[in-house]
């Protein structure tokens, strides 16, 4: 059964987050069983191809949140707001926001930042009805103007517009923070001080839950391995050398066989000469 935000907000036990991008990715978060489902941007990256999470439109959101919808029905699923959908004012990000939870089915939009034009939007969406997840720290929307996909928060200033920030997201009406590539000992304070549930990657442990990339932590993604996730399985190695073998045996005719043929009576082929 679908938890509602009340069950995530009294959880016991640390909450348990992952993206999902397609039917198949939603299925399988689903059967097994975690707290909430995020359709996250990421799929810019480890989907589409992508350098960033720039160029993911709102088509592109609303297209695979739909997707992951019917393959997890029963799951809490948060769906991102891309980049350039809640920076050009309420009413568009009102419209944009009511379009995800319309055409997609989501329960909630997460997103990126606390600026008082950010605070503003989360304001309005929660005022009505839409919940909202905030994310603070390492923001990959504006990375750029972060220094880059690297860690937040190692000085005095910057950790403290981090908190006050998660702060600022929670008075808004943000009903859970992600804290992102932020030091542990910060992560700590925070969520100490919150009293709505923080989600961590590489955040460190004291967070109430945690979030992974699922290409991440099933060893799909490209290039070396992230810091910030564990991987639980080499799946990508595992495709690699399946369509291997499969192009192997293709080129020496040993597949298919007549096992993965159809038959036709001989008197139906004698008709054909």
């Amino acid at each position: 059964m679908k938890r509602s935000i009340p069950d995530l907000l009294q959880a016991e036990q640390p909450l348990v987050m992952v993206t999902a991008h397609d039917y198949p990715g939603g299925r399988h978060a689903e059967a097994a069983g975690v707290d909430f489902i995020l359709v996250g941007d990421s799929l810019g990256n480890v989907v589409l191809g992508y350098e960033s999470t720039a160029p993911v439109t709102l088509a592109d959101m609303i297209h695979h949140g739909k997707a992951v919808r019917r393959g997890a029905p029963d799951t809490f699923l948060v769906v991102d707001l891309p980049f350039g959908t809640y920076h050009t004012g309420v009413n568009d990000a009102m419209r944009n926001a009511v379009r995800v939870i319309q055409e997609t089915g989501a329960d909630a939009v997460k997103m990126e930042g606390s600026t008082p034009e950010v605070l503003q939007v989360v304001g309005i969406l929660t005022r009505n009805g839409i919940p909202v997840v905030g994310h603070v720290g390492l923001m990959p929307q504006t990375a750029t103007a972060q220094g880059g996909l690297r860690v937040q928060g190692k000085d005095d200033q910057t950790a403290r517009r981090i908190v006050e920030g998660a702060l600022n997201l929670e008075a808004a009406g943000a009903f859970c923070v992600v804290l992102e590539a932020i030091p542990a000992r910060l992560a700590r304070l925070i969520t100490e001080r919150l009293t709505v549930p923080t989600i961590g990657i590489g955040a460190g442990v004291h967070c109430d839950g945690q979030v992974l990339v699922t290409h991440d932590l099933l060893g799909m993604s490209e290039g070396e391995e992230k810091k910030i996730a564990k991987r639980y399985a080499e799946v990508g190695q595992l495709v690699r050398e399946a369509i291997a073998r499969y192009a192997a045996e293709v080129r020496s005719r040993e597949f298919p066989t007549r096992e993965h043929s159809f038959v036709m009576k001989d008197d139906v082929l004698d008709k054909l000469y």
